[in-house]
């Protein structure tokens, strides 16, 4: 899948796709380079893979300023938008309630938690019915005050 990428003054902002491998490793795909580095990551966790990914990041702004003598003002500054597959999602914020999750989203729990390990595989209608749980949930978070 090829990810976008857009340059400003301020910062290089590009996508970047997590995935969790046949293997059971996440991976981060970005087609977007700085330099000869492809930007991407890898590891056992979806924030293993993050991390992996700013470090590739931060290897590939030092080694443009090394072969250049300088790094470009966009590219100082690397913000990623994540998209997650269903179970990098559920790895990356593994604090939220899986059995609870479904009832609010309308789906059988025994299938979410499938969806959740990758043992079955969400229809884009049941993706589309998550990812408007996931906003309405954090709308609603959002508006708390304490």
């Amino acid at each position: 899948m090829i990810m976008d990428s857009t340059i400003n003054n301020k910062n290089m902002r590009v996508s970047a796709l997590i995935e969790r491998t046949e293997n059971g490793y996440y991976s981060i795909a970005c087609d977007y380079k700085i330099g000869n580095f492809c930007l991407g990551g890898f590891g056992n966790s979806v924030a293993e893979a993050k991390a992996d990914f700013y470090s590739i990041v931060k290897e590939a702004q030092e080694n443009y300023k090394k072969e250049h003598g300088f790094l470009p003002d966009d590219l100082n500054e690397v913000i990623a938008d994540f998209k997650y597959d269903l179970q990098s999602f559920f790895n990356y914020f593994n604090w939220i309630n899986i059995s609870k999750f479904a009832q609010v989203a309308g789906i059988n729990e025994s299938k979410m938690r499938q969806y959740k390990t990758g043992k079955a595989f969400a229809s884009e209608r049941t993706k589309n019915t998550i990812e408007a749980t996931i906003h309405k949930m954090s709308e609603e978070l959002a508006s708390v005050e304490l």
